[in-house]
């Protein structure tokens, strides 16, 4: 028996990615009470040259309604999707899922069984992984989505809530960390966060060889995070703390490297050198350790791991001196 529960809305930031297809057609087809509405925020930069496919809808195509944001970001697109919702719940979906069979009886059930204090139900988030060989380096970095706290991907907000705290933060200009950012506020208000049981599939999207060099962006959203919420939200967020202390020190290695050759302090250099070579040389190989190690995983990750200590270390200072006057959460609404 499904159990009765207050109308909800669904809201889909998306940049028209193919992907959106699938994620639309698992919304339509599963099982369950259907939203009272359905927000599709393209965020297209400029005027887009082709409509989003709400017709993948099928029968609820008419419940659905597309709103233009411009490329403002997946932050700022929530934002704009959630204002739009009257509906007691607000659900938040990414364009890159698809939601289980039974994901909207599922549903039904987790929100109907949320306490009062309970300001957001997170779903089970599944990341599908190659059976006949080991996960490359970005499968296992999508694969973190599985055990990550609060994650948009699929995560159910009373609407109260969102408009009480502010929605999220618009200065997290990507899909990383405005997650956690808006959970830490929801929980610091006094709501709780619980995970539910419905069943979303978030397969891997295909990438290139640069992709974990262009994530290396994200280091300046940490730099956000400790300025509102401590030096302790990552313990608070269960996040990974990731290498940056590691990095910071293989950069070091290299720039002192390149400063003390040019300053012909040719000893000094060369023990700075092989610090560096060696730092890299860890890095690549804690990387290529767990994966399929084919000839090419392993030249990108060589390739890679030279160029992320660097790139890292330049994203986080430049995210500290960036949100610098950000003044912490303190919980005060």
């Amino acid at each position: 028996m499904i159990p009765s529960l207050a109308s909800y809305a669904v809201v889909v930031p998306t940049i028209g990615r193919p992907c959106l297809v699938d994620c639309l057609t698992a919304l339509a087809s599963c099982d369950g009470p259907e939203p009272s509405r359905i927000v599709l925020v393209d965020d297209r930069p400029g005027a887009p040259d082709t409509p989003l496919p709400v017709e993948a809808l099928g029968a609820l195509a008419d419940r659905a309604m597309v709103v233009h944001t411009g490329g403002v970001g997946p932050a700022a697109a929530r934002n704009t999707g959630a204002r739009l919702v009257d509906e007691p719940w607000t659900v938040l979906l990414d364009d890159d899922v698809r939601v289980s069979a039974h994901w909207r009886e599922q549903l039904a059930r987790d929100l109907a069984e949320a306490s009062p204090d309970t300001g957001g139900v997170q779903g089970v988030v599944r990341v599908p992984l190659p059976a006949d060989r080991r996960p490359t380096d970005w499968e296992r970095n999508t694969a973190g989505l599985q055990g990550a706290l609060w994650v948009t991907a699929d995560m159910a907000y009373r609407t109260e809530v969102l408009k009480t705290v502010g929605g999220f933060d618009e200065r997290f200009p990507r899909a990383f960390r405005e997650d956690a950012d808006l959970a830490l506020r929801v929980i610091d208000a006094g709501w709780r966060i619980v995970r539910g049981e419905r069943l979303t599939e978030h397969p891997v999207r295909p990438a290139d060889r640069w992709v974990s060099v262009r994530l290396q962006k994200g280091n300046a959203d940490d730099a956000l995070m400790k300025r509102l919420h401590g030096p302790d939200w990552w313990e608070r967020a269960a996040a990974p703390r990731g290498r940056i202390r590691r990095h910071a020190a293989v950069t070091a290695a290299g720039v002192g490297a390149l400063l003390l050759a040019s300053a012909g302090r040719r000893r000094a250099a060369v023990f700075a050198a092989t610090a560096w070579a060696l730092g890299t040389a860890e890095f690549a190989r804690a990387r290529i350790a767990p994966g399929p190690r084919t000839v090419d995983e392993m030249v990108t990750m060589a390739v890679t791991s030279a160029v992320i200590p660097a790139l890292a270390t330049w994203h986080r200072i430049s995210g500290e001196l960036r949100h610098r006057s950000a003044e912490s959460w303190d919980g005060v609404l």
